[in-house]
């Protein structure tokens, strides 16, 4: 702001004023809008440098040209850079104008002397509502005011680079010979599809002003305006720059001011009133992302899909700012996306809403987005596509399927069009359960195109080739357990060598446990109220070996948690170290979720340790209340779907810290309800206590004891799904 206010820019109705940097009259030069003779009213506006510091003006430099869109307050000035100076890299500076004007050099050229030696700044608005805003200048003890038409904010442009894309491309059509990426030659006679217009509807219209083709058409069509420069100390710029003060001389007769102070200073300053925007219905240049933060997260998805087209699940997340809900994003891209390789590409449907048609062929939405699915189906099934092979299918228009496959994929020479985005495993492998619903779909969506399009085998099956390359997209949870299961088979002798090994080993250096094994006995326990533990979902798991116990007969361990002298201690201990470990990372757990961690805690553990000599749930059960556990008595509701097991709830009495007492009050709470309210917590701690306990403090203890369901917070393991 501090370099643009020393400029004066003029032609006609624009002028350009010194410490008021742009002043648009309304009208022509000034319009008298007081009874007064000569009392100008005029509209201005500012135009900060939001990424230059003020110290860094541009006094020295050489303006080259500035022009002006008045109706949509657009400026773009040009300034000379020094090519001189030791700081600009020349060679650089060559190559940006090779890349943007090429070889040949003519009027459209936009370096002519084959050298970088100019920038570009370009307006963008500030802020959308600038009437409760004022450029005041203090003189002689009055305070004269002149109102604000816009705020602008200059930025270099970089649209020499979209000039350089171009050229790019032009090139690699040129060496590519067209678009002719797997021999895809056109034949000489083309259907010709006439199609008659229909009237409009009103929200077919709507649509299609609010398009972004439609606001880039009706700003293009407003012409440039050219301005003049003068310079800071110039004539015309002081001579302008009086227009900033009134030029009246008796207030008495001003019918404006005869208002009292405060209506005077209401009407100068209203109430804000928010203004309610319409939703877009897609993203245009003028809706940035502070503004597409504002809208509902639905709405933010749909916007970003629709204009990206395809998108991996991390970007849209970067996309969404911080503190957003990963599982809300789900459920929302899910309405405007489909799963193809692990990325989402945006629905047909949301491309080509109902009543539209094509702008190529005419043909109407629901034929498109058949065609459409039908690409995007196949790349589910394959990295590859041919073109040629889809409009056989579809019998849409060369021009229509060439515009799905450039939604989301790439052409390469001779070999067809390539998914543009690598396999994403790691969304796979994270989000399972959304993976496997959306293999459904694509079912039912296959089943349709089968009907729809009378695929042939040979469509339905990827090339041999291409399928060896290729990585599979849906890997079932049947198919992972058969795989691991055949995978346990394989490995099932050496693992059993290597464990018959490593006992005859601990028994030979173990002389205390030495002993006949005719002589060993078994001991019959009576049969309890306490549950097996459940082990179904871990077969083929702990190296053939069932929740620590051997099902060999011939197994010389014994059983039932009865262990030889020398090993009893070294089992407890064992034990023992595993639930201090597991409760001081969760505090509160369930018999279920411990049982479980147990599980995977013996499948990490290397074959012959010691805690597969056999654990029994009453030997768990007991281990965790001798380490200090307590048993807490959660009263569930009565039509409770929980097992047994989850019935138990287990938490750690003292863990050795200051949040002790607090954690033990929030257990006696639980104690006696099973689910509570924030505010109650926090006033039973506060009496218990004695003390007054910040919010960080409280969300401590509750982190660790709690999760938070509904507005209301329950213990670990015991919200019911």
């Amino acid at each position: 702001m501090a370099a643009l206010s020393r400029m004066l820019l003029r032609l006609v109705d624009f002028i350009w004023i010194p410490h008021c940097p742009l002043i648009i009259p309304k009208g022509f030069r000034r319009e008298t809008r007081v009874a007064k003779p000569g009392f100008g009213v005029l509209t201005c506006g500012t135009c900060p440098y939001p990424i230059r510091p003020a110290s860094m003006t541009y006094d020295d430099v050489t303006h080259l040209s500035a022009k002006i869109k008045p109706k949509q307050q657009k400026v773009e000035l040009e300034m000379a850079i020094d090519t001189l100076n030791p700081n600009y890299c020349r060679s650089k500076g060559e190559q940006i104008a090779l890349n943007v004007d090429g070889t040949c050099t003519d009027e459209t050229s936009t370096y002519s002397s084959k050298l970088m030696d100019k920038q570009t700044f370009c307006s963008s608005q500030a802020a959308s509502n600038v009437s409760r805003y004022a450029a005041a200048v203090y003189k002689k003890g009055e305070l004269h005011l002149t109102p604000l038409h816009g705020i602008l904010q200059l930025r270099p442009s970089f649209t020499y680079l979209d000039k350089a894309d171009a050229k790019h491309r032009e090139r690699e059509a040129a060496n590519e010979g067209g678009d002719s990426s797997q021999d895809e030659a056109e034949d000489d006679v083309k259907q010709i599809t006439v199609r008659f217009s229909r009237p409009e509807t009103e929200q077919a219209r709507q649509r299609r002003v609010q398009s972004y083709e439609f606001l880039q058409k009706r700003q293009a069509e407003e012409h440039w305006v050219h301005l003049h420069y003068y310079g800071l100390k110039d004539s015309r710029s002081e001579h302008e720059r009086q227009y900033l003060f009134s030029q009246g001389h008796g207030f008495a007769e001003n019918t404006e001011l005869i208002k009292s102070p405060s209506e005077y200073l209401m009407m100068l300053m209203p109430p804000s009133i928010e203004e309610e925007n319409d939703k877009p219905m897609a993203p245009s240049n003028v809706l940035s992302m502070a503004q597409l933060r504002t809208l509902p997260l639905a709405d933010q998805i749909k916007i970003l899909m629709k204009n990206v087209k395809v998108m991996p699940f991390a970007n849209l997340m970067s996309l969404l700012g911080s503190g957003t809900d990963s599982t809300a994003v789900l459920r929302c891209i899910q309405q405007v996306a489909m799963l193809v390789q692990g990325n989402w590409v945006v629905k047909s449907d949301v491309l080509y809403p109902k009543d539209t048609s094509s702008p190529h062929s005419g043909v109407p939405a629901e034929v498109l987005c058949r065609g459409r699915d039908f690409v995007m189906w196949k790349f589910t099934q394959d990295r590859w596509v041919v073109r040629k092979e889809v409009a056989a299918v579809t019998k849409l228009c060369p021009e229509d399927v060439k515009d799905f496959l450039e939604h989301m994929s790439v052409a390469r020479i001779n070999k067809g069009w390539e998914f543009m985005l690598p396999y994403d495993e790691d969304f796979v492998k994270k989000h399972p359960d959304i993976v496997q619903r959306q293999h459904m779909l694509w079912m039912g969506i296959q089943a349709k195109l089968e009907k729809v399009y009378n695929l042939l085998k040979e469509h339905l099956t990827p090339k041999k080739q291409e399928a060896q390359s290729a990585r599979p997209l849906l890997v079932s949870g049947e198919q992972r357990v058969s795989m691991a299961k055949a995978k346990v088979k394989q490995n099932y002798g050496q693992l059993e060598q290597d464990f018959q090994k490593q006992k005859a080993e601990m028994k030979s250096n173990d002389t205390s446990a030495k002993m006949d094994v005719s002589n060993i006995r078994i001991k019959e326990e009576p049969v309890s109220d306490e549950e097996p533990m459940d082990t179904s979902a871990y077969k083929g798991m702990n190296n053939g070996i069932v929740n620590g116990l051997h099902a060999e007969e011939d197994s010389t361990d014994s059983l039932n948690g009865h262990l030889p002298g020398g090993c009893i201690d070294r089992v407890a201990q064992e034990l023992k170290a595993f639930v201090l470990s597991t409760f001081k990372k969760q505090f509160v757990l369930t018999l279920s979720e411990l049982k479980r961690l147990f599980n995977l805690h013996l499948a990490s553990l290397p074959p012959g340790h010691t805690l597969f000599s056999g654990i029994s749930d009453k030997m768990l059960q007991d281990m965790v209340l001798d380490t200090g556990c307590k048993q807490i008595l959660v009263p569930f509701p009565p039509q409770t779907a929980a097992s047994p097991d989850e019935l138990k709830v287990y938490a750690l009495w003292e863990a050795g810290d200051t949040y002790d007492q607090h954690r033990q009050v929030l257990l006696e709470i639980f104690s006696k309800n099973y689910r509570v309210r924030r505010n109650v917590i926090q006033n039973q701690l506060s009496q218990e206590c004695g003390e007054d306990l910040n919010k960080q403090e409280v969300d401590r203890v509750l982190k660790d004891c709690c999760v938070s369901y509904g507005g209301m917070w329950y213990l670990k393991g015991t919200v019911q799904s």
